[in-house]
């Protein structure tokens, strides 16, 4: 597992999650890979992590777009030359499946999943506001406790 992450937190968090190296960019990817990535996500949703997470990639690789695209910050640049020549995937992801929801609970419950050690910061519901101000520069997930 490999985390790419431009913020020190993030990398951070990545590396106390497992991953078993932690990058500022995704430069170097490929060589450290042995040839590229497997999978790639992009989390953030940017043009440039769109595009940087498809050159990662080795031959018949997977490009996960999770991260939201929003028109405002222009297209991503889709390197549809290395799509082709290296017979790779492209695909969207807009949430989990509902009827997905048990497998993924029972995981839960069996401690093979720990959703909890993502939660860095937990605020009352009067600090919401400010919060989705700032998501995206805080690592790790808020969760609201107090109501």
């Amino acid at each position: 597992m490999v985390a790419v992450d431009p913020a020190p937190g993030a990398r951070e968090l990545a590396a106390a999650m497992g991953a078993e190296h932690v990058l500022p960019s995704a430069e170097g990817v490929v060589e450290l890979t042995g040839g590229g990535a497997h999978v790639a996500l992009d989390c953030l949703g940017s043009p440039a992590t769109c595009e940087a997470s498809i050159r990662s990639l080795r031959p018949r690789g997977r490009h996960v777009q999770v991260g939201l695209l929003p028109p405002a910050q222009g297209r991503a640049v889709v390197p549809m030359e290395l799509v082709v020549a290296r017979e790779l995937a492209v695909l969207g992801s807009h949430g989990m499946a509902a009827a997905d929801y048990p497998a993924m609970l029972s995981m839960i419950a069996a401690g093979r999943l720990r959703p909890q050690d993502l939660v860095t910061r937990e605020i009352d519901l009067a600090d919401a506001g400010a919060a989705l101000v700032e998501v995206g520069r805080t690592p790790g997930v808020t969760v609201v406790t107090s109501f």
